[in-house]
């Protein structure tokens, strides 16, 4: 019972971020379940995708429906990061563990300072250029693809400081890379799917999907530079948690 409690309780927080944030689902999601409900690095990683790929997927119509996600930018970032990202997982199996977690910790830490140091950006939609979408895209797919995450936690300082995205768009169109990159992922793990324990990844799911809605009703209520301090708090503080980790490893 205990563990049913913390899965509710992860999912909640990691749909808030995920609904709110756009991001932030795979980097809370990891540690959660290695940590508090006791999956194996290889079970977190694949349990991981499917919960951000599911609350992704619930909290996507809603911004839809109000105009901020960017359709062709979060396609063409998400399909250009399909290939790098494979490649990135082949070369993260032969990192040392200990490195795989410095290096997440220095990306996060430098999202984390580029949206604190980012201009705000204009509430006029700036045209996208497709080939600097597609480059951020594939940069991002080789990064997410090495360190095995959904991408959302660096999507959207991408989207905001690569491609000039207002903030809630940035938050929107990442639902939508995220998903693909999720669902792209599975696909290349779905031999370990009836592995996992789905008494725990289905209410750790559905838990997540409802912190989605209230994470959209929270992103709506406050504003994106409010929103975009948030998130590099966020990331700020998983970055010292996980180089933390790294050192006493």
């Amino acid at each position: 019972m205990s563990g049913l409690v913390l899965a509710l309780a992860a999912g909640a927080v990691i749909g808030l971020a995920l609904g709110a944030l756009g991001g932030g689902g795979s980097v809370l999601a990891v540690p959660a379940l290695i940590y508090l409900l006791g999956f194996t690095p290889v079970e977190a990683t694949t349990a991981s995708l499917v919960i951000v790929a599911f609350t992704s997927v619930a909290a996507l119509p809603a911004h839809a429906r109000d105009g901020r996600v960017r359709w062709r930018t979060g396609l063409l970032f998400a399909a250009a990061g399909i290939g790098p990202a494979m490649l990135g997982g082949a070369l993260a199996g032969r990192l040392p563990e200990a490195a795989l977690t410095a290096a997440f910790a220095v990306v996060a830490a430098a999202a984390a300072l580029r949206m604190l140091r980012a201009r705000p950006p204009a509430d006029t939609v700036l045209p996208v250029r497709p080939g600097r979408a597609a480059a951020a895209g594939a940069g991002l797919g080789a990064v997410t693809g090495v360190l095995g995450v959904g991408g959302g936690f660096l999507a959207v300082p991408a989207l905001v400081g690569v491609l000039g995205l207002r903030m809630r768009e940035a938050v929107g169109t990442s639902l939508l890379v995220v998903t693909v990159n999720s669902l792209a992922a599975l696909a290349m793990r779905a031999g370990t799917l009836d592995t996992l324990d789905w008494a725990v990844v289905g209410p750790f799911a559905g838990a997540a999907v409802l912190g989605a809605w209230d994470g959209k009703r929270l992103a709506a209520k406050v504003s994106g530079g409010a929103l975009q301090r948030i998130f590099a708090v966020v990331l700020s503080a998983v970055a010292a948690l996980m180089l933390l980790d790294a050192v006493m490893t």
